[in-house]
């Protein structure tokens, strides 16, 4: 499959099982993720060798989860969350997940801010898979593409998008050099932690960092 620059929170399945980082056999649990098509995310790492994508397997545990490398050339499917964020219209306001229906209530004023976004976490991946992921009490995870810092009045409204939900909301901005949580940027302005494919590391300005 011929796919476009792949970013963090990007959802893909591949034709061919992923590796491990030690070259381990995959435990059981992620042969039958595997097996069943679950996709895997992409990660904030280094490309592995042959430029193989750095990525996540989850089972259905909240324990399982394994980091791998999947051959590029074995990809055959890219779902971005703001793929996922298509469908947010589409939930039912009684959708049986706290998360899911605060993705439906939160998608208008999302859509309205103007920039690109979606749901990651066990919302994105179950909006993507079908897989029975969430719980009652699963966070919303949410990220926000955005490539310049926000005005004030835009930094305003996305705080109080964080404090009228019906589960708690954690939202990371991407600023397409690297990511970070969004209330621990308004808590702390001036040292935010960004988190990049080199590792994470603590950062004046996250949009422009000298790297």
């Amino acid at each position: 499959m011929t796919h476009g620059p792949l970013r963090a929170h990007d959802l893909l399945v591949a034709s061919r099982m992923p590796q491990t980082l030690d070259g381990a056999p995959l435990p059981d649990w992620a042969l039958a993720a595997c097996r069943r098509a679950a996709p895997m995310v992409v990660r904030r790492a280094p490309r592995g060798a042959d430029g193989a994508v750095p990525a996540g397997l989850r089972g259905q545990a909240r324990h399982e989860r394994l980091a791998v490398l999947i051959a590029s050339d074995a990809i055959t499917r890219v779902t971005s969350p703001e793929m996922l964020a298509a469908k947010a219209s589409a939930l039912p306001h009684d959708a049986p997940f706290a998360a899911l229906r605060t993705l439906r209530a939160l998608a208008p004023e999302l859509d309205a801010l103007g920039w690109a976004w979606g749901p990651t976490g066990g919302a994105g991946f179950m909006l993507a898979s079908g897989l029975p992921v969430l719980r009652g009490d699963s966070d919303l995870d949410l990220v926000v593409r955005m490539a310049c810092a926000p005005s004030a009045m835009q930094r305003e409204r996305l705080a109080r998008l964080l404090d009228r939900t019906e589960c708690r909301v954690d939202l990371q901005i991407d600023t397409g050099r690297g990511g970070f949580a969004l209330r621990d940027w308004l808590a702390s302005p001036r040292q935010t932690l960004l988190k990049t494919d080199l590792g994470p590391r603590l950062v004046a300005d996250p949009w422009n960092d000298p790297a």
